[in-house]
């Protein structure tokens, strides 16, 4: 039914003359009769009756009034929320690894929501492009900090943000830091601690294992990177993991980074959208914000 045949109607029904309808609305007065006709026929009834020189509501009309009345105020008020939101309403749903939460988005966070200081964000885990690929295109997710390999998706619109330096890293007294060069070799005789399965470099790290035949002596497996570091403090073992995260430790002397002669593709950390979706203001704000402090992540180390 069309909103503005019912707000014609109501004009008509107050005015109860079709001329003055027309004036009111700086319509013809033959689109206002064609108007209360097409209505008359959708709902298959009369609402006006022509006693002499007057016109009248029908019982129907009446009926029609009150309803008439309420879809056109609603109507108002949808068109009002909807072009001029309310923050604490929106709700956006990001992907990231842990390792972009910890380390990377909080000065992110921060300046977004002193932009908008009610909007509400909520973070999901993804690990890559191909899960952020079925939340985005799910709706699941309206944006996702990626950080994998390089793959084409179609589907998806995606800005590079920075490239990841992966590292292994051992306590300083681990018997490894004798070594001029980490191999694959050494790895086999070790006690290595990872991310979970899924993860963008675990999964590189297996696949190049893999190709060489040769695998750790024994995997201990973690949900949480800061475990994992403790773990390798303690001497552990030794683990692979992005620089960002391990940066501290090493500048203060508490992990030691291990030169390697194992070659690993090259991952980067994206920021990932479905080329379908609407960019609301928010989304458009909360993107600026991330791609302007990853390009000061890129000019100096943090």
């Amino acid at each position: 039914m069309d909103i503005k045949h019912l707000h014609t109607f109501l004009i008509a029904a107050e005015t109860l003359n079709f001329t003055q309808t027309a004036k009111i609305l700086d319509y013809a007065q033959s689109s206002i009769t064609a108007q209360i006709k097409f209505l008359e026929r959708e709902l298959g009834t009369p609402l006006f009756e022509r006693l002499g020189k007057r016109i009248y509501l029908t019982k129907a009309g009446m009926q029609l009034k009150q309803y008439a009345q309420k879809m056109v105020d609603l109507n108002e008020t949808m068109r009002r929320v909807l072009s001029n939101q309310d923050e604490s309403n929106v709700v956006l749903t990001i992907g990231a690894q842990e390792s972009q939460c910890t380390y990377r988005l909080p000065n992110i966070l921060q300046l977004f929501k002193n932009r908008h200081p009610k909007v509400k964000l909520v973070f999901k885990p993804v690990h890559t492009i191909e899960a952020a690929k079925d939340l985005l295109q799910s709706g699941s997710l309206d944006l996702a900090f990626v950080t994998d390999t390089h793959k084409e998706t179609p589907m998806l619109y995606t800005e590079q943000l920075i490239e990841e330096d992966l590292v292994f890293v051992v306590a300083p007294s681990h018997h490894l830091t004798h070594n001029k060069n980490l191999t694959t070799q050494n790895i086999a005789q070790e006690t290595i601690l990872l991310t979970e399965k899924g993860c963008s470099y675990r999964t590189q790290f297996e696949y190049q294992c893999n190709l060489e035949g040769i695998y750790p002596e024994q995997i201990i497996e973690f949900a949480s990177i800061e475990a994992i570091k403790q773990c390798v403090i303690a001497g552990l073992g030794m683990t692979l993991l992005p620089k960002m995260t391990v940066k501290k430790e090493l500048e203060k002397g508490r992990l030691t980074e291990l030169e390697t002669t194992i070659t690993m593709g090259q991952i980067c950390t994206k920021l990932a959208w479905h080329k379908d979706k609407y960019i609301s203001s928010y989304l458009e704000d909360f993107i600026e914000i991330a791609c302007e402090q990853y390009k000061l992540f890129n000019g100096h180390s943090i």
